[in-house]
């Protein structure tokens, strides 16, 4: 039988890659922490060698009739976005899939009423929501098998939450997996509008699009860090005013996964909460809690600013 050993909200922006010069000139001096973070977490997590695959819900990855969970049994090439292709260009990256457990997802779309297939296509495309954190969290480790699920655009909170029971049973089925999943996306995300959004590529939360959208990021922090997931799903209708980025669906699959309201586990930060021109970045982490990720729910707390 699988389980699910651990599983991350963690951002991707592409600053995360920019050669430390060009990162230092958009942040006055300074190394954003993003890219601190992300270090510290491979060196905490993903040098353990405890788990044998990752699987990435990709937030930039928008199918339509049905969700897609990629079954490649290795995937390899060179990665040039669509979106920025100046500072994301011909990205080496090569690392192996996991069919089975692709495959086992997609057997339990019918129990959960949603639509799942499983693609083995080389010539799919691959996002920079899953190669930006491979770069820091897998290159170099040859044995991690990576996979991604994509959100479905068509596809509401429901559905996506759908997704994850899925998901947490297609890894139950699938024996000897220890596995960890990256829900890839940010929190509100509004752009500054391109005549003024160099004038906010500095990574300090001053620069996130309103004072509003920082605060509802900030209040959903602390939710994270007290284990309070059913607060944040309790309050998705609030949080859409800010247009969290893939209507949050990176998150809501994750959740979906993990026990949706009755899961407990508390966040570590890993960095701090940062700007990227306008949008709400943060990694959040969240170990397996001893007696699994559907423990007890814990008394109601008033939420803290992070």
């Amino acid at each position: 039988m699988g389980d699910i050993v651990g599983a991350g909200l963690l951002a991707h922006v592409p600053t995360i890659v920019l050669p430390e010069a060009d990162r230092l000139e958009l942040n006055e001096g300074r190394e954003i922490t993003l890219v601190t973070g992300l270090r510290q977490l491979r060196r905490d997590v993903f040098e353990s060698g405890d788990y044998d695959t990752v699987v990435v819900l990709d937030s930039h990855w928008a199918t339509t009739v049905e969700f897609v969970v990629t079954a490649q049994q290795r995937r390899a090439g060179l990665f040039t976005s669509e979106e920025l292709p100046r500072g994301m260009c011909r990205m080496p990256y090569d690392f192996p899939g996991d069919s089975e457990l692709a495959h086992n997802i997609e057997k339990f779309a019918d129990r959960h009423g949603t639509w799942i297939t499983a693609i083995d296509d080389d010539y799919l495309p691959i996002y920079y929501a899953t190669i930006n954190l491979w770069k820091f969290l897998g290159e170099g480790l040859p044995d991690k098998r990576w996979v991604t699920i994509g959100v479905c655009q068509t596809g509401d909170m429901e559905d996506h939450l759908r997704l994850g029971r899925a998901l947490a049973d297609g890894i139950a089925a699938t024996p000897g997996r220890r596995v960890l999943l990256i829900a890839s996306g940010a929190l509100s995300h509004t752009f500054w509008p391109l005549r003024e959004l160099r004038d906010h590529e500095a990574s300090d939360p001053s620069h996130i699009f309103t004072p509003e959208a920082r605060e509802a990021d900030y209040e959903r922090i602390a939710w994270f860090k007290q284990g309070r997931h059913d607060r944040v799903l309790d309050t998705m209708p609030e949080f859409s005013k800010y247009k969290p980025e893939a209507k949050f669906s990176h998150y809501l699959m994750m959740a979906g996964a993990l026990g949706e309201r009755a899961c407990t586990a508390p966040a570590r930060q890993y960095g701090a909460y940062e700007n990227s021109i306008g949008t709400g970045q943060v990694h959040l982490w969240f170990d397996r809690p001893a007696k699994g990720w559907t423990a007890p729910l814990i008394p109601a707390q008033e939420p803290t600013r992070a």
